[in-house]
């Protein structure tokens, strides 16, 4: 009998996932940061263009897929950063996460962020 495939040889980048936290700002009220949390292998991908039509239809600002291994700790909210394959820096922030039924892998749902100026 075969195990489940792995999808661990596809991940072929490591992102930093970092993730809002709400802290007491000492006069009554509350800031939120983000706070690093941990690395997580993952892979970028383009969504299909089913994904990108439905993403239009529904105005997400889902731009990408980043699969991740199925126990990997990423949350709606999460900002994933790294940087790619041309040395860019990279943030991604995560709209939703994912499961197929048989959990071989996660998919966050992520929007680019992108900064003045870069492509």
């Amino acid at each position: 009998m075969r195990g489940r495939p792995s999808i661990g040889r596809y991940l072929n980048r490591t992102l930093t996932v970092w993730r809002p936290q709400t802290a007491e700002d000492g006069h009554g009220g509350q800031s939120t940061v983000l706070v690093e949390v941990g690395g997580v292998r993952a892979k970028v991908d383009q969504p299909s263009p089913t994904e990108r039509m439905v993403a239009a239809s529904t105005s997400s600002r889902h731009s990408h897929d980043v699969y991740l291994l199925p126990s990997a700790d990423v949350r709606r909210g999460d900002e994933l950063r790294g940087t790619d394959a041309l040395g860019t820096d990279q943030v991604f922030r995560v709209q939703a996460v994912v499961q197929p039924s048989t959990p071989v892998y996660s998919k966050a749902l992520v929007e680019l962020i992108q900064t003045e100026g870069q492509r």
